[in-house]
């Protein structure tokens, strides 16, 4: 069976008169999007014209519901109760869910964003939150993270995973992500963030900052929209991928045929 992976890009994160990125642009590229809920980007208007945007181009409509930090754009870590993490990522999936609703779509997904994404790798009380908000969604829920406690979790509750892997950001050797207040935490070479794509995806591994391989099995490569050149880089990305035979398609399409092929 041939190699299958989702592209999915982080959209709507704007606010009122602020816009960041090249939304239209990248959904011509992505299968699926990660849309801010309102607590560290977006707002009503912005999250109905995104939605509306990926309807209008197949793309699928994740939620992307983060800690409420406008102002750190939901980088910095806050001390939440397990409740407060839990409840606050119910009230967000809600919000953006209503304008899936009004445009005859649905949530495909959910991903944690910035800071709370990356501790529910690593927390498990703010992992069994994040879980068990999104097991009271109902079935047929799936959740976007790195391999880690949040993957456990949502595993354990019957959950479907869809593993990202992240296309312009350095790993360290625990699979974990250099932290963005330090400077080698980004790629910004275009050739290299595509070269170690396909590698990621084609061949499942990753070199960290040390130079040593691991294994990053990923469902869904993570292109970040705001970035400089952003999009330029995007369609690289997708460009070379289908050039190494592998499908570009929506996550529940790659999860379905790893479920067929026996390898989920």
């Amino acid at each position: 069976m041939r190699r299958a992976v989702d592209l999915v890009a982080d959209l709507g994160e704007g606010f009122g008169r602020y816009r960041i990125g090249d939304d239209e642009a990248l959904l011509d590229v992505v299968t699926s999007a990660n849309i801010a809920c309102g607590f560290h980007a977006g707002d009503p208007r912005i999250m109905d014209a995104t939605v509306a945007y990926c309807v209008r181009r197949g793309v699928a409509v994740g939620a992307h519901p983060g800690f409420a930090d406008v102002v750190g754009f939901g980088r910095r870590a806050m001390d939440l109760s397990v409740e407060e993490v839990r409840t606050d990522l119910l009230y967000q999936v809600g919000a953006l869910g209503a304008f899936a609703t009004a445009h005859g779509t649905r949530i495909a997904h959910v991903a944690p964003h910035g800071k709370l994404g990356n501790l529910v790798v690593v927390r498990r009380d703010y992992a069994e939150a994040v879980a068990d908000a999104i097991a009271a969604l109902g079935p047929d829920q799936v959740v976007l993270t790195q391999e880690g406690e949040l993957a456990v979790a949502a595993r354990e509750r019957g959950i479907a995973v869809g593993v990202v892997g992240l296309a312009d950001r350095n790993y360290l050797d625990d699979r974990t992500l250099v932290r963005r207040t330090e400077p080698n935490a980004l790629i910004h070479d275009d050739d290299e963030v595509v070269a170690r794509t396909v590698r990621m995806v084609t061949d499942g591994l990753v070199r960290t900052i040390t130079g040593t391989d691991i294994p990053v099995d990923c469902d869904t490569v993570l292109l970040h929209g705001d970035t400089a050149g952003a999009v330029t880089q995007a369609r690289a990305v997708r460009r070379e991928l289908e050039a190494a035979d592998v499908d570009v398609v929506p996550l529940r399409e790659v999860l379905a045929r790893k479920t067929r092929s026996g390898s989920a």
